[in-house]
Formats: structure tokens, sequence, C-alpha cells
């Protein structure tokens, strides 16, 4: 008689960080009780994040972008440099394009609002542990509206993609998740990141922030 040897995944290590601690509790409340998340520490603003992820080396940190001492943007960029393997995702009220443009270039892999339901929140965590980059729907939309319409002489080239990866890049674009895009096109969630992976490929994008920008200048916003 065989039995099953294979160890379970560690679950994904998180640090939550807010100056309101009311919501840094609530936070890290709810996360806590979800399967496959570890919270291991809270802090109070960006300087206590900087030193509580050199020391408790989070997977995944959610961070808020206004704070006293250090705000979020600043304390994003630093991790960056001291501590590339984290993956920061910035959780906060404030959907200005600012806000967001100046995360994701300190750094940041996602920009998500606290109004999202718990169980999304934790998803998102657990994305953002795998890599992927995140943006609420809203933030995505004032992000993209934000920016200049290309010249044609800027415009990127023409890519001919199929029916289906333009509709998987429109869903892409808005902030739907592949689990999302999968329920909404009836496929299944790994067909989806496969069509993602070659969509970024053939249109030569880094991730999702970019597949975003490029279907606004596709016309698919």
């Amino acid at each position: 008689m065989t039995t099953d040897s294979q160890e379970p995944a560690p679950p994904v290590r998180v640090l939550v960080v807010d100056d309101q601690r009311l919501i840094r509790d609530g936070i890290a409340s709810l996360l806590s009780i979800r399967p496959g998340i570890a919270v291991v520490g809270t802090a109070v603003d960006g300087r206590d994040a900087v030193a509580k992820a050199l020391e408790l080396s989070p997977d995944v940190v959610l961070m808020d972008v206004r704070m006293p001492e250090m705000d979020g943007v600043e304390a994003v960029a630093v991790l960056r440099g001291r501590a590339p393997e984290c993956s920061v995702v910035m959780l906060t009220t404030f959907d200005d394009e600012e806000y967001v443009v100046q995360a994701l270039r300190a750094g940041a892999h996602g920009y998500l609002l606290k109004d999202l339901p718990a169980e999304e929140l934790a998803h998102a965590v657990r994305l953002a542990h795998a890599g992927v980059t995140q943006l609420d729907s809203s933030v995505t939309r004032h992000l993209t509206a934000a920016l200049p319409s290309p010249s044609p002489a800027d415009a990127p080239p023409a890519v001919s993609l199929s029916p289906r990866e333009t509709d998987i890049l429109r869903l892409l674009a808005h902030g739907h998740t592949n689990r999302e895009i999968a329920a909404r096109l009836y496929l299944s969630e790994g067909t989806v990141k496969n069509h993602v992976s070659r969509i970024l490929t053939r249109l030569a994008l880094r991730d999702r922030t970019q597949a975003a920008l490029r279907a606004r200048d596709l016309g698919l916003l």
C-alpha cells in the first residue's frame, strides 16, 4: 500500500501595513482565517513596513498609500531594492491615477481598493505570490483614461489577435482575474492562463498592466 507523501504547499506569508489600527487589525484578522494564508505581522507606516519585511521575510506585503513617516510608495521603492523577493500590493481607498502610476513605477505588483470582499482579497494575495500583477477595475479605467492617446508615429505595430484572444485581452484590461475571465467565457482557468501568456508574448508585453494599456491603444476599452 502506498501513501501520498506530497507535502502541502506552505502558506503565503503576509505583512499588513496601514496606519489606522482598526483597518490594519481587521484586514489581518480576515486574512488569518483564510486557507493557505498566514499573517506574519503588521506595520504602522512605511518605515515600520521596511523593518518588519526585512525581519519577517513575508511573501506578500499589503501596503497602504498615505501614511506618516514614510508613505507606501516610498516604502515600495525601498523594498524593491532591499527585499525584491516580496510582492507588494497597494491596498488603499485612493484610486487617483497619480498614486497608481507612482506605485507601479516604484515596483508595486498591484493596486487594489479596500472595498473588495475578503475572499477576493485572499485570492489577490495568492495571485500576487504567484507573480500576477493586479489592478482594480476602476483603477484600470482611471489610469487608461488619464493617458494621452498615442499619435500614429507612437502607435504599437499591428498584431493580429484571434477573436478569443481579443475577448480575453479586453476582460484582462478591465481588471478581471483569470478565474473571472474563465467563468465569463466558459473556459478552464488553465486555458485562460495559456491565452494570457500567449497574448503577452505576441504583443511583447511584460505583464497585465502593460496589457491593459495596450488594450486601450487598440481601442478595446
